[in-house]
């Protein structure tokens, strides 16, 4: 995406997480991104911001590729303060800034502001859970203001987009998230760990206040942006279908027909969806003590009836099993084609 905004003329920023790699090749310098500011693997401390993973501890805090120290700030800060530069800087042409905040992904460290809000929760998961979520509410909202002080709402789309269900990690205690009616968590293809909020702000440009349940996914952003500001698309093939007749209308169809995950290693969990029909290989459920049994190592659900994924249909509709199952094979065999 920042390839191809920079390649119409648009300046362009990473500020936030990366987690793509650590070598100059696949640092955001050089996948597009003017400006970078942001820690490179999957996790940091806000203060001190070193990786504290597995030995050794790392120091993770870099700009434009090279190491820099900023020791005792809040990270969500400085990505504000990075932010409003940059779109200073920059305000009187168009820009694309990838915000890429690191909250609410562990270690779960809320201001002192919010820890003392949520000091009455019982449950140490859920009010530290609670006093990182407003943390990162507080950082985004101020993240707005800069571009309203700006005078940049009007003529700035805003995207909000999750990326998973919430952590039951030992990292977070357990988890002090909630999936509401939805199975399962981060990690998992059942629905608590795939079905995420997403909004976009365009003031007077596109309906406020509604909301849409077409089937989309984060891929549809950058063919919905690039239409909407008119920046043209290389002739390939994209993921990614144009969701600004969704925006627009809440009668309008998905583009999809279908979805796909694919997780990692040598025996990965895998799901497929076509409608209301969804099929899950090899299902994973964090938030339970007890893994599945081999019986369910095919788990079919119609999300119509069942949102809560909690009846396997496999033996009962073994007609759509098999055709969600040629589906997913199809697909597998298409994307190992494409490498």
């Amino acid at each position: 995406m920042a390839e191809i905004f920079k390649d119409a003329g648009y300046a362009t920023a990473h500020i936030g997480k990366w987690h793509l790699g650590f070598t100059a090749p696949t640092m955001p310098n050089a996948q597009g991104f003017d400006y970078s500011f942001g820690h490179m693997g999957g996790c940091i401390d806000n203060y001190s911001h070193f990786f504290y993973w597995v030995p050794p501890n790392r120091h993770d805090l870099y700009q434009n590729g090279k190491e820099i120290w900023r020791t005792g700030d809040y990270f969500p800060t400085l990505m504000v303060d990075e932010a409003a530069k940059f779109m200073e800087v920059n305000r009187e042409k168009p820009f694309f800034m990838y915000w890429a905040i690191n909250l609410p992904h562990y270690p779960l460290q809320g201001t002192e502001k919010w820890r003392r809000r949520y000091a009455h929760i019982k449950d140490e998961k859920r009010r530290r859970y609670a006093a990182f979520m407003s943390s990162m509410d507080e950082a985004i909202g101020d993240l707005l203001e800069e571009i309203d002080n700006l005078g940049l709402r009007e003529n700035t789309i805003v995207v909000f987009q999750s990326d998973h269900g919430h952590s039951v990690e030992s990292r977070t205690f357990g988890g002090g998230g909630n999936s509401g009616p939805y199975r399962g968590a981060k990690s998992s293809f059942f629905e608590g760990g795939i079905r995420v909020p997403a909004m976009i702000r365009w003031p007077g440009k596109i309906p406020a206040g509604e909301v849409r349940g077409q089937m989309s996914i984060s891929v549809d952003w950058l063919p919905t942006l690039a239409e909407f500001v008119g920046v043209p698309l290389p002739k390939r093939k994209f993921d990614g279908k144009s969701l600004v007749k969704v925006i627009q209308s809440d009668t309008a169809k998905s583009q999809h027909s279908e979805f796909h995950w694919m997780g990692r290693g040598n025996n990965p969990q895998w799901a497929v969806r076509e409608g209301d029909w969804k099929l899950i290989g090899n299902p994973r459920d964090p938030t339970v003590a007890s893994p599945l049994s081999k019986d369910n190592k095919l788990f079919l659900v119609n999300l119509s009836i069942d949102v809560g994924e909690q009846n396997n249909l496999r033996n009962t509709h073994p007609d759509q099993l098999n055709r969600l199952k040629s589906i997913h094979n199809r697909w597998v065999a298409d994307l190992r084609g494409s490498n």
